[in-house]
């Protein structure tokens, strides 16, 4: 896995994990990955995934069963949309619309390329 210098790289693997999720590898209920192997397969320090657990944790995202393993939660999609929504509307859309009107792309024009 390559990684952004610009973001943290246990924020990193926890959008990567959050990404797996939303596309159906990991689903509710599913264990992931122990500590090591993750650590083992991304090549970093069992640390930095021990970090990346227990921030998935603090969202719901995953839990731990003591002895088990990790866990996706039933709640996981709704709430890494939910926040990944927050982050779009209060952060991306912003800085969009503002880059959209420097270059001075009318709303029209947007519409013609936003055809979902």
């Amino acid at each position: 896995m390559e990684f952004d210098n610009n973001q943290s790289i246990y924020i990193q693997i926890a959008d990567t994990l959050s990404d797996r999720i939303i596309n159906g590898e990991y689903k509710p209920g599913e264990k992931i990955p122990s500590v090591r192997e993750l650590a083992a397969e991304v090549g970093v320090n069992p640390n930095t995934i021990m970090r990346t657990y227990t921030e998935l944790q603090s969202k719901e995202i995953i839990e731990n069963k003591r002895g088990i393993g990790y866990f996706v939660t039933p709640q996981a999609l709704d709430c890494i949309l939910q926040e990944r929504k927050k982050i779009f509307f209060n952060k991306i859309l912003p800085q969009f619309i503002k880059e959209a009107s420097q270059l001075g792309i009318s709303s029209e024009e947007l519409k013609n390329h936003l055809d979902l």
